[in-house]
């Protein structure tokens, strides 16, 4: 199979079955073991890029068909939007290799008849690729134009004013870079950065903070050597930013209760130089396990990880409670393009409760004088702000001051908490509060 005929099923399973698109990718590539890494990057760009701009695509097709896509079988209707994609937003794809391969595939999948149809759609697209009309409204030109149901834009708008919406919306849909973290307790950024060189990737040092790099041209990173010498752990800058935030010292106990898949028990330790308590909790077993192999992979045996519910109480006691959130995941739009498409208002609503459960729980686990850190990788007051006012309303607690890196500047920091959008530093939207017991 080619890389198109396979990035066209990947995406009838991600929205016939509404999957998950990174793992319908990820199995598709590991069971293509014949593609290389510059055809399984190709696979990842037009399945992912479909879906960041799938609202667009299909709005332009309706505009040159006179079926509407969503009365299209799924396997023309999926056919087109590949051919629109390459047409619309890959320069480096000859408009008739995009309409050329899209006919192939449709007469070999004995779509044959439709051939005709599909070769008149995409080269009337790409005849008035550069005249298309998009609404005169404005939130409906945003919604329309970079691919965001019309509630989500409206939901920001409340919060926000609608040139920086548009920012948002046009950095969430721009490609992800791969962050990492320096396990500092085994090496330095410098001299990780010559090593992954050495590994052939490439990486840019330039990055907003101290313990990080950006890498690219990047394969399998597991099977990197630094990789499984512990010398490093995947994670976004915003994630790290919110363990400095939190500022944990050495010797301390903290409780992180939402801790799968590890990252910021990571950092924490890490900031700690491996002394005192990280207690890394979380509901399924296979997750603790994976927290358990990363803190041994990285060296961390400060780490404990434990199965348990956050929802409940335990008795276990900290300095300091980290509470990262299940949320409805809008700040990592970039990522995971599909989050748009199968998050609705009355989800948000449903993970408010699920919130508040969990930090009345996490409160009592906070010991005197000790601090519970918040956080989310969404762009959502309800879930943000909103419980934060909640919480130090129903509990003795008060916001504290945030000491951010420098670099990242947010006036919000003085009061206690920041909301970092997916256009600030173009790292994932993220939500920190830092909120001490009086």
């Amino acid at each position: 199979m080619k890389e198109r005929e396979i990035a066209l099923f990947t995406l009838i399973d991600i929205l016939e079955e509404s999957a998950y698109n990174n793992i319908i990718l990820r199995k598709t590539l590991d069971r293509h073991s014949e593609l290389n890494a510059v055809q399984k990057a190709f696979v990842t760009e037009l399945v992912n890029g479909v879906l960041r701009n799938l609202i667009n695509i299909d709005y332009i097709i309706d505009k040159f068909s006179n079926t509407l896509v969503d009365k299209m079988k799924p396997f023309i209707a999926c056919n087109l939007r590949l051919g629109v994609y390459q047409i619309m937003y890959m320069d480096k794809i000859p408009v008739s290799a995009a309409c050329n391969e899209a006919v192939k595939l449709a007469k070999k999948r004995h779509f044959g008849s439709l051939s005709g149809f599909v070769n008149g759609v995409l080269r009337a697209v790409a005849r008035n690729r550069e005249a298309i009309e998009y609404p005169k409204d404005k939130a409906d030109y945003i919604s329309v134009r970079y691919s965001y149901p019309k509630w989500i834009i409206e939901y920001w708008l409340e919060e926000m004013d609608i040139d920086t919406v548009e920012k948002m919306c046009i950095a969430n849909n721009s490609s992800p870079r791969v962050s990492i973290c320096v396990n500092t307790l085994k090496t330095h950024k410098a001299a990780l950065a010559l090593m992954l060189e050495k590994e052939g990737m490439e990486i840019n040092g330039n990055t907003l903070l101290d313990n990080s790099l950006y890498l690219y041209r990047t394969n399998n990173i597991a099977e990197s050597p630094s990789y499984k010498k512990g010398l490093f752990h995947i994670m976004d800058e915003s994630s790290v930013i919110a363990v400095k935030a939190l500022d944990p010292q050495k010797g301390s106990t903290v409780l992180d209760v939402c801790a799968a898949p590890g990252g910021k028990s990571f950092a924490i330790a890490e900031a700690m130089e491996n002394t005192g308590k990280v207690i890394s909790g979380d509901i399924y077993e296979h997750k603790v396990e994976l927290i358990r192999q990363g803190a041994e992979r990285l060296g961390l045996d400060c780490i404990e990880a434990r199965l348990r519910d956050a929802s409940l109480p335990d008795g276990t006691m900290a300095d300091w409670v980290v509470v990262d959130a299940p949320c409805s995941g809008l700040g990592l739009v970039r990522k995971k393009p599909d989050i748009k498409y199968t998050k609705s208002k009355e989800d948000i609503e449903s993970l408010v409760k699920i919130q508040r459960e969990i930090l009345s729980a996490a409160e009592k686990s906070v010991k005197e004088k000790g601090a519970l850190l918040y956080s989310t990788c969404t762009v959502s007051h309800r879930e943000n702000i909103d419980n934060v006012r909640w919480f130090c309303e129903k509990f003795d607690f008060e916001p504290v001051g945030i000491k951010l890196p420098k670099g990242v500047k947010y006036p919000s920091a003085e009061k206690g908490y920041i909301q970092i959008l997916p256009c600030d530093y173009y790292t994932d939207g993220f939500f920190i509060a830092k909120l001490r017991r009086k």
